[in-house]
């Protein structure tokens, strides 16, 4: 669906403005960006928006990447439409100033649906990452699905990492000719940083020197904060209390809503182990040696099949089924007792946890980056 014309006089030059906010748009897209500056005869900027400042400059570096353009927007207690709003204000002069031949963003959030907005008001052509992702359900994820939906109608090129995401994009009424099934970059990113062989940070190393078996906890998402948070958290203390070598390392989200909640609810116990977000080098280090990750990510469930770890999805839904399909991870939403009985199911049951500790690549091999480089470097 083409839904506005574009001048000539709209794009003044060959060049990319590439824009992200968040930990998971710096790993899945600096892949992307280094092919991209592989091209010579293309300008490739990053501007990011600092939705998640302190997570995202970090990110960058760890592929030797730094922005080359900051919005600012971050804020105390911003909720989605401050971040909206202010990425609307502070991108739209630069891209008057200087209107890049594509600009590109990633999946679902505020900053990606924000940048898209403001270079339709630009008449700047978007190509979205990630296009085509689908719960099926408007508010869940929140906010992110209903943003994915409003981008696919602003983009002219569309991303899809699998054939399922194109179909969707289809039934929307997308022209076929503007999507592209490329992979998925967050594969790349895998590639690049495990292949360095980064170091465990030391509660991980101190786990497995117990000879634990190690879990690894992650929820964050707002549609999980509140009560299905706390009874997240509560499974996990339990689970830690009825197996004796079991440790639980838990990176917990900056959010106050959830800082707040893990204290309250995780505490102090000896093998529950409350840690800040991890490097990603040595995050991906740790997943690697998890015998399985319980967690409500979206970006997590396309890395584990990748690195062979089971995984535990803590939502009511998802848009990437086919991580479920494969057999590498199991929907079990947020209630309490579901998810102690499906944890200790597969604890004792070597089995069962083995089939599933399996690498595969449900949303695509390597190459995704690459793929990507090419259809914009050559449109």
């Amino acid at each position: 669906m083409k839904l506005f014309p574009f001048s000539p006089h709209a794009v003044t030059q060959r060049s990319i403005l590439v824009v992200l906010g968040t930990r998971p748009d710096a790993i899945k897209l600096a892949p992307v960006v280094l092919a991209l500056r592989r091209h010579s005869d293309l300008r490739v900027r990053i501007l990011t928006t600092a939705q998640h400042r302190d997570m995202v400059e970090p990110m960058l570096a760890a592929f030797g990447l730094a922005p080359d353009l900051d919005l600012d927007v971050m804020t105390h207690g911003q909720g989605p439409s401050t971040v909206a709003a202010r990425v609307l204000e502070r991108l739209d002069p630069i891209l008057a100033a200087a209107p890049p031949s594509w600009l590109v963003v990633l999946g679902d959030t505020t900053t990606a649906l924000a940048a898209a907005l403001a270079a339709f008001h630009r008449r700047v052509p978007v190509a979205h990452v990630e296009a085509g992702l689908r719960s099926g359900v408007a508010d869940n994820p929140f906010p992110e699905e209903m943003n994915r939906r409003a981008i696919a109608q602003i983009a002219r090129l569309h991303f899809a990492p699998t054939e399922r995401n194109r179909a969707h994009l289809l039934r929307e009424g997308i022209e076929p000719e503007q999507i592209e099934v490329t992979g998925n970059t967050v594969i790349d990113a895998v590639e690049i940083i495990v292949g360095a062989a980064p170091p465990l940070p030391p509660v991980v190393a101190g786990v497995l020197a117990r000879g634990s078996r190690l879990l690894v906890l992650t929820a964050h998402r707002r549609e999980n904060h509140g009560a299905p948070l706390r009874s997240i958290y509560r499974a996990a203390r339990r689970i830690v209390e009825r197996y004796g070598d079991v440790e639980v390392v838990a990176p917990i989200h900056p959010n106050p809503n959830v800082v707040e909640t893990a204290a309250e609810v995780l505490g102090d116990h000896p093998r529950l182990h409350r840690v800040e977000p991890l490097f990603y080098p040595p995050f991906l280090a740790s997943l690697a040696s998890a015998t399985l990750v319980l967690t409500d990510s979206g970006g997590l469930q396309e890395e584990l099949p990748a690195l062979g770890v089971p995984v535990l999805v803590l939502r009511t839904t998802t848009e990437r089924p086919e991580l479920i399909e494969s057999g590498g991870g199991i929907l079990v939403g947020v209630d309490e007792e579901k998810i102690v009985a499906e944890t200790c199911g597969l604890l004792e049951n070597a089995d069962r946890l083995g089939a599933m500790a399996q690498r595969r690549y449900p949303f695509g091999e390597g190459g995704a980056a690459q793929r990507i480089a090419e259809h914009l470097a050559n449109r």
